[in-house]
């Protein structure tokens, strides 16, 4: 098996730790808050937060999983335990988002007057609580699925303070209070969107599929002018995680050649595939005109 390392991104826990402490401090004084004032968006924020918490803590977790070493009973290690953080964490915002909607359109039916001078300054001190942790992860968000999903919850988080600052200001001068149900709504909304996504991609990798990026008729193709291949068959490429890119293949040669003579042609095929495809870790088994199905995909 080939094992090309691609440079990665050393990602830090400890910017993921300072933000879970700074998300207690704003959960706790949003529920406050949110209680006094009678205010459904603070209210509603501070479950988000509270969310958020859960699941910044199991980011951590995973985040310290997979840096374990790999062992007889666990042939991969953690690995794959940021990928599943990612697919808790999208889930949960999902799922958040539908207990706002429910709250929202409940209120709207039944509006009441809400404090909006404490609405505004939990609002502000949740922006700014937010914003610092949003700027710790947003480096680390960029190399890696789980802190990503850790900082779209912080993300959303803060988005959500402004549109409840926006509320308060309205209903302090104008007396709107109606507009604190379609500000929750909008946090709803768009919580739905981005946790669709990442949900998604989690998805796609905890269930084997083929990379995006990866077209299996190209990289036939592209093998099959190496001299000395037959065919590639029984082709399966998967995501581990998201540092290491996986191929498993038979590969029928063209003659009965030395298994010498193997080690040099298998050296070119993963040189091209890493080159050209990102794939580091490359499994592949030779066989001379074995009866087998040629078919590039098969159900095992």
């Amino acid at each position: 098996m080939s094992h090309n390392h691609i440079h990665k991104h050393n990602v830090e826990g400890k910017n993921l730790l300072f933000s879970i402490g700074l998300n207690v401090i704003i959960t706790f004084a949003q529920i406050v808050g949110g209680i006094i004032s009678g205010s459904l968006a603070l209210i509603s924020d501070a479950l988000h937060n509270f969310s958020d918490v859960l699941s910044l803590v199991f980011s951590y977790v995973a985040h310290k999983l997979s840096r374990r070493k790999a062992s007889l009973d666990q042939t991969f290690g953690y690995k794959r335990a940021e990928i599943l953080a990612a697919f808790v964490n999208a889930a949960t915002l999902i799922i958040v988002a539908f207990i706002l909607i429910y709250g929202a359109i409940e209120r709207f039916i039944t509006p009441q007057e809400i404090e909006s001078v404490l609405v505004i300054w939990l609002a502000v001190l949740g922006i700014v609580v937010n914003g610092l942790s949003v700027i710790l992860l947003k480096k680390d968000a960029s190399h890696n699925m789980n802190m990503k999903s850790a900082y779209l919850h912080l993300l959303t988080d803060m988005m959500a303070s402004v549109a409840v600052l926006i509320g308060g200001l309205l209903m302090l001068f104008y007396k709107i209070f109606w507009i604190d149900s379609v500000m929750t709504l909008a946090i709803a909304i768009y919580l739905i969107i981005v946790g669709y996504d990442l949900l998604k991609k989690a998805t796609k990798i905890l269930m084997l599929f083929t990379p995006e990026h990866i077209n299996i008729k190209e990289l036939v193709r592209e093998v099959h002018k190496i001299k000395g291949v037959n065919k590639l068959h029984h082709i399966h490429v998967w995501h581990l995680n998201e540092e290491e890119l996986h191929l498993e293949a038979h590969l029928d040669c063209s003659e009965d050649i030395t298994m010498s003579d193997f080690n040099l042609l298998l050296h070119q095929i993963e040189k091209l595939l890493f080159e050209k495809f990102h794939i580091n870790h490359i499994n592949i088994q030779p066989e001379f005109k074995k009866e087998d199905p040629k078919d590039y995909i098969v159900q095992d």
